[in-house]
């Protein structure tokens, strides 16, 4: 849970997951991730290392989870 209680990542409202972030960390981690994930496609991909770049992209999509999963609302399938 976030700090005071609030989460960062709020549950979808439909389907299995979070959705867009509702506080400032929140909003820091996904933009983080949004620029780290751009600097791994021009450093490996200018360098024509494409496995590479697939293997970045897996380990920081799952970094990121592991921050979803930690400060945000637990997830389960939801109708809506």
């Amino acid at each position: 849970m976030g700090p005071g209680g609030r989460y960062w990542f709020p549950a979808k409202r439909y389907g299995w997951g979070w959705g867009f972030p509702i506080t400032w960390q929140g909003w820091s981690v996904f933009i983080g991730f949004l620029c780290l994930l751009l600097v791994g496609a021009v450093v490996l991909l200018s360098r024509g290392l494409i496995v590479g770049f697939v293997v970045y992209t897996i380990m920081l999509g799952m970094l990121f989870a592991g921050v979803c999963w930690l400060k945000g609302e637990p997830p389960r399938w939801r109708w809506g």
